[in-house]
């Protein structure tokens, strides 16, 4: 048993690591090319250069404090706040499809984008709670280690 949740921290710690990274980079490219971000900001919204620059920011101050043990639960939860407020953007981009340089032009693949804001809720919001206070954390890590293990698998096979 001890074993078992040995791998499935060590699973989550990676996984956190990668989310963190990911989400940095991401908050990067808001500094990069804000304009291509301040496009898809809702018109009814004031300053949409500066909206970038300022969830770009936190962006980068989540994926850094979920790297920080006794700051790593505010910032997830930082997160999650952040992810729902620029939602509307999101949305934006969906209903009046607004390309973005870099991302396919496709507005399907606009729609789909929506769902995975709530796929990056949940992935936040795990690292707000110890293991035993997860409810249904068992299938969060069983998913997140067939994910590790297939991709593990397909490199090794190159």
């Amino acid at each position: 048993m001890k074993l078992h949740h040995s791998n499935s921290h060590r699973r989550k710690e990676i996984l956190r690591g990668i989310f963190a990274v990911c989400i940095i980079i991401v908050g990067i490219t808001h500094f990069i090319r804000p304009e291509q971000y301040a496009r898809i900001v809702p018109p009814q919204l004031p300053y949409p250069v500066e909206l970038v620059y300022i969830s770009g920011f936190f962006e980068i101050l989540g994926g850094i404090g979920l790297m920080i043990p006794f700051v790593s639960v505010a910032a997830a939860w930082g997160l999650i706040a952040l992810f729902i407020a620029v939602f509307p953007a999101n949305i934006n981009m969906a209903v009046n499809n607004i390309p973005i340089e870099g991302i396919p032009h496709n507005q399907v693949l606009y729609w789909v984008r929506l769902p995975f804001q709530a796929v990056l809720i949940a992935w936040a919001y795990w690292y707000t709670r110890k293991p035993q206070e997860q409810p249904g954390a068992e299938i969060i890590e069983k998913t997140a280690g067939s994910l590790i293990n297939e991709t593990a698998g397909s490199l090794s096979d190159r």
